[in-house]
Parts: C-alpha cells; structure tokens; sequence
C-alpha cells in the first residue's frame, strides 16, 4: 500500500507507459491521415461514448474500492480479535498448566494470522513458515487444504481440553469460543473476497471500451486540435486507462502488489502485541520502504 508518495503524471504513465505509446503512434496516424485524405470528424456520437464509459468506469473503480475497503475492514477485526483471545486466554487460564496453555494459544494466533497472510496472497508455506509453533503441528497444519482453519480448530480443541481439565469454567469457554467465531468469521468474509473476483462483465467490458474509445478518440479531436491532436487525444485517453487501471489495482486487495493492502504490517502488528502482552521481546514494526510503499 502507497502511504508517502503521491500519485503523479509521471508515475501513472510509468504505470500505462505502453498503451500510452501505442495511443500516440496511432494518434499521429490519425492526424496526418487527415491532412493527407481529409476526413469529416463526427463530435456528438464520440461525446456521447465517453459520457457513458466515464460512467461505466467510475462505477466499476467504486465497486472496486468497497472491495478494497472490505478487505481492510476485515483485517482490522482479525487484529482486534487477535487481541482479545490474547487477553482472555492469558486471564482466564491461569496456574502453571494454564499459562503454559495460554501462551500456547497466543503463539499458534500469531502463526495462524500467518497461515491466512499466505494462503490469501498464495505464497507456498512450508513449516519454518510458522516458527512460533512446534514443528509437528505446523506439518500437521499443512496437511489440510485450508491450513489456517487448521489452526483455528487445534486453538479451539486447545480451549475444549482447558475446560475438560478445570481451567476455566463454561462461561470463560464461551468467550473464547465467540472470539474465535468472529476469526472465523473474518477469515471467511476475506476468502469470499479473494475467491469471487468481480464478473467478467465488469472486467472485460470497461477494458474494451476503453480501448475502443481511445483508438476512436482522435477522429474526434482531429477537427477542433489540428496538428496538437497527438497530444491533447494521449492525454485524455490517459485519463481514461488511469481511471481503468485503479479498478484492476483495487478489485484483489490480498494480491502481493504496491496497491494492495499492507498484510506484512498487519501480521508484524499482531505478533508484536501477542508477544509484548506475554512479555516476551517482539520484533521492531515494519516501516515503508524506500519508495513510500508498505507491505
């Protein structure tokens, strides 16, 4: 996620520089076809083309960023969740057995939140990806096709087993158990996102359109512009694939990319809170780099 560096000119042409240069070969073309073999230019249909692609795209970067929104919203629940089975299971569990198993639970949290980091971006997991937990029950974790429910169950046996020892009591199991609902509960809204992209309709149509109308937009200009059609046509189709490649930025907010959201930072947040409430020492925050981008 950029945080420090603003969007400029620059950096978006960067983003789209190849249909860019396409866009102002071609509007060169379409100039001096002109001049050579003159041409009437028609404005009204073109005029009424952009008005609804406008409409087209800002509605799909709209629905775009609710996804993205969602996304983070989501993460903010899960790390608030994180916290509060921290806590309880700290408080509740106590004795040398209990804090034993409570801090066997806040650690398989931290490496859970990782499990769920992984399989959201699809990153491979091996079991020195969850070095907080024994090795055994990382690989058992692997085992299953969605290993951070994996984790979650064994947190939830974990807690069953403290009850069935006298630990805690019925009412501190329910609890726990209902923080563990809203991580499962946040862990399915993040996969609904992740595995229902938004319909074809939404994907493909606006990037034909948009590229129709960027091919279709001199013949428009060329009339009114004369010789500055090159640049003034390039310009507004810039605009126009600008506006087009926000929603391809936004529409996956777990891909591992600039635009998506910081899950790196997210989980670091939760391992330093887990770790610091079990007053072990906890690794420093992640920071943006160098190009104002956190991950």
């Amino acid at each position: 996620m950029i945080i420090h560096t603003p969007h400029t000119l620059r950096s978006i042409a960067r983003q789209i520089k190849t249909p860019l240069v396409l866009l102002f070969v071609w509007d060169v073309i379409v100039t001096i076809t002109y001049y050579v073999v003159p041409f009437p230019a028609p404005g009204l249909p073109l005029t009424l083309f952009g008005s609804v692609l406008a409409l087209i795209l800002g509605f799909r970067s709209t629905s775009a960023y609710q996804r993205w929104w969602e996304g983070r919203g989501l993460w903010g629940l899960m790390i608030n969740a994180s916290r509060n089975l921290a806590r309880a299971s700290r408080n509740f569990m106590t004795g040398a057995q209990g804090q034993a198993m409570a801090r066997a639970i806040v650690l398989r949290q931290i490496a859970y939140v990782t499990a769920l980091r992984h399989q959201l971006r699809r990153i491979p997991m091996t079991p020195d990806s969850l070095p907080y937990i024994p090795a055994s029950e990382a690989e058992a974790a692997l085992t299953r096709t969605n290993s951070a429910n994996g984790l979650l169950d064994a947190t939830g046996a974990q807690v069953a087993q403290a009850r069935a020892d006298g630990i805690i009591d019925t009412i501190q199991q329910a609890q726990i158990e209902q923080v563990l609902v809203d991580i499962a509960n946040a862990q399915g809204g993040m996969e609904r996102l992740k595995n229902t992209p938004l319909p074809s309709q939404f994907r493909l149509f606006p990037t034909y359109f948009t590229h129709l109308f960027c091919v279709l937009l001199p013949f428009g200009l060329v009339e009114a512009l004369g010789p500055a059609t090159p640049l003034g046509s390039t310009v507004a189709g810039m605009m126009f694939m600008a506006v087009l490649a926000i929603g391809d930025d936004l529409v996956d907010p777990f891909a591992n990319t600039r635009h998506d959201l910081p899950l790196d930072t997210m989980c670091r947040t939760i391992e330093i809170d887990l770790l610091q409430g079990l007053g072990e020492s906890a690794p420093a925050p992640i920071t943006a780099d160098e190009d104002g981008v956190l991950w």
